[in-house]
């Protein structure tokens, strides 16, 4: 059986030795954050995986119910990782992807919220308050094609017309296949996003071939397909197919915790002179 899942390590997990060719995996550890980085070299660790050719860096931390600005070192370890995917410079267009009214879908909005967007301000500007010179930084969120007819990828490829980015960050909710994944996981790849694709509602994929330029997706799963949880616990195969997908309890306090460790990570990626504390005040967080 296909199990619905969005994580890379997840599906490296399922392979056999004998279905490992091209894909390589390393883990190592940044204080209290597990890494493993998942590098697909051609087609057949592609179709093996089911993912396109890139890196895929899975951070695991003891839990995402935590307060991100409790804990410092967990941020500047994901930024450490999230800065190795970028171009060192070019103004870096960052994008909330989903729906804030479904608590489950509201990672990428609540996240690009508290990201600091600088584009705007005059470098004049930033020596009279102090802040040193900034990476250009610009954000969106094209909420979803049900509220406003227009594909997420339609709106980003616009703006990126406009804006002329470097690269573009794409932040998401994912899917997982363990309930244990589900408020401790961080996913980074270079390789895009299919909005949609964990719950079968796959969109138009955003990528370097649509944008023309790389594109980053951090992703964190707060949800698993029932059918893909049953199987999990049970270990018999349920051939079923439904659209019903279950979310942790405490996913209000998941997504907002989580949503601010992907957003203090990525403000430290693209501004590393610059402290949480400050971050946080210039958010107005």
């Amino acid at each position: 059986m296909d199990f619905r899942t969005d994580l890379a390590i997840e599906r490296r997990e399922m392979l056999s030795e004998a279905d490992k060719n091209g894909v390589k995996a390393q883990e190592f550890c940044d204080g209290e954050v597990k890494f493993t980085k998942i590098i697909i070299t051609n087609s057949c660790g592609e179709k093996a995986i089911g993912k396109p050719i890139g890196t895929y860096i899975t951070a695991e931390i003891p839990s995402l119910m935590i307060r991100a600005v409790d804990n410092e070192d967990i941020i500047n370890a994901i930024a450490e990782q999230i800065k190795s995917l970028l171009p060192k410079s070019g103004i870096i267009l960052v994008v909330g992807l989903g729906n804030d009214e479904i608590t489950p879908d509201a990672v990428g909005p609540y996240s690009v919220s508290m990201i600091l967007a600088t584009r705007h301000i005059a470098k004049e500007e930033l020596s009279g308050l102090g802040l040193g010179e900034l990476r250009s930084v610009a954000c969106m969120s094209p909420d979803v094609l049900g509220k406003t007819g227009i594909e997420a990828a339609e709106s980003i490829l616009g703006m990126v017309k406009s804006v002329n980015p470097s690269a573009v960050i794409v932040i998401d909710a994912l899917a997982a296949r363990k309930v244990s994944r589900l408020g401790n996981t961080v996913q980074m790849s270079d390789t895009g996003i299919v909005p949609g694709s964990g719950v079968g509602n796959s969109r138009s994929a955003i990528n370097k071939e649509l944008l023309g330029v790389p594109v980053i997706s951090i992703g964190v799963p707060t949800v698993v397909d029932a059918v893909t949880l049953v199987n999990d616990f049970t270990h018999c195969e349920i051939k079923e197919k439904n659209n019903m997908i279950v979310t942790p309890r405490e996913i209000d306090l998941v997504v907002q915790r989580s949503s601010e460790i992907i957003a203090l990570s990525i403000n430290r990626a693209l501004q590393p002179h610059l402290s949480v504390e400050e971050i946080l005040m210039l958010v107005g967080n």
